[in-house]
């Protein structure tokens, strides 16, 4: 018989405490098993109750939500799900470089606006635990290892926010699709930190990501890299040294205008299985650019990107994946793996430096 999954619920409002819980235990097979008000309190009951799951509200009292996430990761790395409105989108992203695994984004300041919705969302977060949870009838299985801090963090020179001085008017030599989900904005993180401003190249990725958080994140990414980043808009010419992230609630394709390589931001067709699509990028990548595309899958649940990775394959392109060594969830590097169309698997740093010396050749 399948172990419950036991989740702490952490918030300093007692209504949002109260109805998160009430959400969780309706779900089959989740057991709530405490509740906290502050991050202080919360490391207490981690200790005592071991929970499989914490869900996490940042802005709290005495410690908060960061503080709690640093102290936790250093001591007994646990799933977090963050749960955080829209007006706090810069801080889901701290979020997740201190080692949260993935977030929810509440409509408004409390939780009772849209519970259904957010109900599904706890359901998959929960499934996505429960696949990182060991169990006594599946004891291979591995367990959270967690990231801790990015690497990205910190240690990387930020950059000035602005465009590229690599913008020329010259197609990039080199066309890099990128597909990830949970654990994602983290791995991109130290991918584009390590782009070489002087590779001519140009770069489109598909993260699996809520609408109105992606623009915050592509503003994230260009602070770190040397490449100049920005969220998808309708057209837009790919230069050398230019990367852009699909928007939320849609998809991105690459297509050829003559001498131009454009990305255009597009609805999501009901064939589109994962918005934004990881396959579908991929797809019009190999069409575009055929033997110039390299195409990346990083970590991920699901399978997106693996029909994709046998399009640029097929295309004379190239694709890596990362290895379930550094993956936060292996379920699409494994599956574009499991194709026979990837042609190198490596963990996560070891993949960004890979990248980097391609795009440089």
């Amino acid at each position: 018989m399948t172990k419950p999954i036991r989740v702490l619920v952490v918030d300093d409002s007692a209504f949002n405490r109260r109805t998160l819980s009430d959400l969780l235990v309706a779900l089959p097979g989740v057991e709530v098993i405490g509740k906290a008000s502050d991050g202080e309190e919360a490391l207490k009951l981690t200790v005592e109750l071991a929970p499989d799951l914490i869900t996490l509200d940042l802005e709290m009292p005495r410690m908060d939500g960061f503080t709690f996430l640093r102290l936790l990761m250093a001591r007994r790395p646990t799933p977090v799900i963050v749960v955080s409105g829209f007006a706090a989108k810069e801080n889901v992203f701290r979020a997740l470089e201190l080692g949260a695994l993935d977030f929810i984004a509440k409509p408004t300041r409390t939780i009772a606006a849209d519970l259904s919705a957010i109900q599904q969302e706890l359901a998959e977060k929960v499934a996505l635990v429960r696949l990182l949870t060991p169990t006594a009838t599946d004891p291979a299985r591995p367990g959270f290892r967690g990231r801790g801090t990015s690497t990205a963090t910190g240690l990387f020179p930020v950059l000035p926010d602005s465009s590229s001085p690599r913008a020329a008017e010259s197609m990039p030599r080199w066309l890099v699709v990128i597909a990830s989900s949970t654990g994602g904005p983290t791995a991109l993180l130290e991918v584009f930190a390590q782009l070489p401003a002087s590779a001519s190249a140009a770069v489109v990725v598909a993260q699996h990501m809520p609408e109105r958080f992606t623009k915050t994140f592509a503003d994230r990414l260009n602070r770190l890299s040397p490449f100049s980043v920005s969220e998808g808009t309708d057209v837009q010419i790919l230069r050398p040294g230019h990367a852009v992230i699909c928007p939320g609630g849609r998809c991105i394709e690459v297509v050829r205008r003559g001498n131009e390589l454009l990305a255009k931001s597009v609805p999501a067709m009901p064939t589109d299985r994962y918005v934004p699509s990881g396959d579908r990028l991929f797809e019009s990548a190999a069409r575009a650019m055929a033997g110039r595309t390299i195409g990346v899958v990083l970590t991920g649940m699901g399978d997106d990107g693996a029909a994709g990775a046998v399009a640029i394959r097929g295309g004379g392109g190239v694709v890596i994946a990362e290895s379930a060594e550094s993956a936060v969830v292996y379920g699409m590097p494994g599956a574009a793996m499991r194709t026979g169309a990837v042609e190198r698997s490596l963990p996560l740093r070891e993949l960004a430096t890979h990248l980097a010396a391609m795009i440089t050749r």
